[in-house]
């Protein structure tokens, strides 16, 4: 009681907030003396410009498959789709709208949901706060109880899907790795393996980090051994928890790194498919 009485009468009062009172009414905003608005500018100028260039790539409905590459935007291509692009059929062909916008609501609710870019964004366009040790614009704080943020704790359910989109953008890279040589007598096309261009290397390296920041999630990790009482009795879980573990501590990273390989990979097959440059082949 008297270290309560004692928080109320120096701070002068408190604000309530999530289980009761938390905050102190502070007099200045910061006192730190660095460039703290530095870094949450930096977050809202890209993440403000990706989601501006993916929104225009989304709605864009072309220039998103130039064979054998399909953009990450797009895939898996189910609705009406170009020809050669759809290895999964078109079970929403009737959708009036581009096809990206059926597909993409799993990979932007993972990352959206994401603990890390939960932070960054939190900071970057809702101030909340912009930095620490640097207060926030808002009067009251509910933390993620209500509704819309509620939500976030869908994350687990997202990362699932994530994990299935990652399978079929492996696919996708993996039959980079052909080309079309004609038709049989049937009219199926065929295919000869081992060649690779540009857009095969953009597309490896594109996955890799892409299954970097899908492993690395922390629900990837407590789904792998959150749970057990004794690694000792699952050796197996325990060395993947491990490994886990090692790509959760740069959990920020890849999450920067890949997308911006989606956006670049995207972007190349855009230039590809509109006819900007040829698709330089290595072998």
């Amino acid at each position: 009681m008297a270290s309560t009485d004692a928080r109320e009468s120096t701070s002068g009062s408190m604000e309530a907030g999530v289980g009761g009172p938390t905050r102190a009414d502070v007099g200045v905003r910061t006192l730190r003396g660095d460039r703290w608005w530095l870094a949450p500018l930096t977050t809202f100028v890209v993440f403000f410009g990706f989601i501006v260039y993916a929104t225009f790539r989304a709605f864009a409905g072309k220039d998103y498959y130039s064979a054998p590459y399909l953009s990450p935007f797009y895939s898996p291509c189910l609705g009406d789709c170009v020809e050669g692009s759809s290895d999964f059929g078109q079970p929403f062909s009737w959708f009036p709208l581009s096809a990206a916008l059926i597909i993409l609501i799993f990979p932007l609710g993972f990352r959206m949901t994401c603990y890390y870019y939960r932070k960054a964004y939190y900071r970057a366009f809702w101030l909340s706060p912009p930095a620490c040790a640097v207060a926030e614009p808002h009067g009251s704080y509910s933390g993620e109880t209500r509704f819309p943020l509620i939500f976030q704790n869908m994350h687990r359910w997202f990362w699932y899907a994530a994990v299935a989109i990652g399978l079929i953008l492996t696919f996708d890279t993996v039959i980079s790795f052909r080309e079309q040589t004609g038709v049989d007598a049937s009219g199926h096309p065929t295919f000869e393996w081992g060649h690779m261009g540009l857009g095969s290397l953009l597309m490896v390296i594109n996955v890799v980090l892409i299954w970097a920041y899908t492993l690395g999630c922390h629900s990837c990790r407590h789904i792998m051994g959150g749970r057990l009482r004794h690694f000792s009795k699952h050796p197996v879980r325990y060395k993947l928890w491990t490994w886990i573990s090692k790509l959760n501590g740069n959990h920020a990273r890849y999450a920067w790194l890949s997308l911006f390989s989606i956006a670049l990979v995207d972007l190349y097959i855009w230039g590809l498919a509109a006819g900007w440059y040829d698709d330089p082949r290595f072998f």
